[in-house]
C-alpha cells in the first residue's frame, strides 16, 4: 500500500491475506486498504474470490495468512 491514511481513517484494511479451502487457493496475498466513508466495489469473474474476501472482512471465515482488521 503506497500511502497510508491516519489510522483513525480506515474503515477496511487487508494486507497480503491468503484463504485456502483444501488444495484450491480462493485468495493470494489480497491487500485492500478502504478509508472510511468511501465506497468501493468488487468486481469480477464467478469464482474469483469476490464472496470469499466479502466473508473474511465480516468475520465469518478465518484468514490463512496475512493481517486484517476493520474500523479500528
Amino acid at each position: 500500500m503506497a500511502s497510508r491514511p491516519n489510522g483513525e481513517d480506515i474503515a477496511v484494511q487487508l494486507d497480503r491475506v491468503t484463504k485456502r479451502f483444501g488444495k484450491t487457493t480462493a485468495l493470494d496475498e489480497v491487500s485492500l486498504l478502504v478509508r472510511r466513508g468511501e465506497l468501493m466495489t468488487l468486481l469480477g469473474p464467478s469464482g474469483c474470490g469476490k464472496t470469499t474476501l466479502l466473508r473474511l472482512i465480516a468475520g465469518l471465515l478465518g484468514l490463512e495468512r496475512g493481517a486484517g482488521r476493520v474500523l479500528g
